[in-house]
């Protein structure tokens, strides 16, 4: 039997040529995740609503 995979992404968007933000979904919280990569750098933070509470989904 296959193990789920933990994380899933979403949604992908290119935004020029080296930079990328990715939506990751964690299966196990549901918990929506924004990775934003540009050229060598990166980061990774919660995504929120805009009332400031992290996005979930199920």
């Amino acid at each position: 039997m296959a193990k789920e995979k933990r994380f899933n992404i979403d949604e992908r968007s290119g935004m020029g040529l080296t930079t990328e933000a990715v939506v990751i979904v964690d299966n196990e919280t549901g918990v929506n995740y924004l990775f934003v990569r540009s050229g060598y750098g990166g980061g990774l933070t919660p995504l929120l609503d805009a009332k400031g509470n992290v996005v979930v989904t199920r």
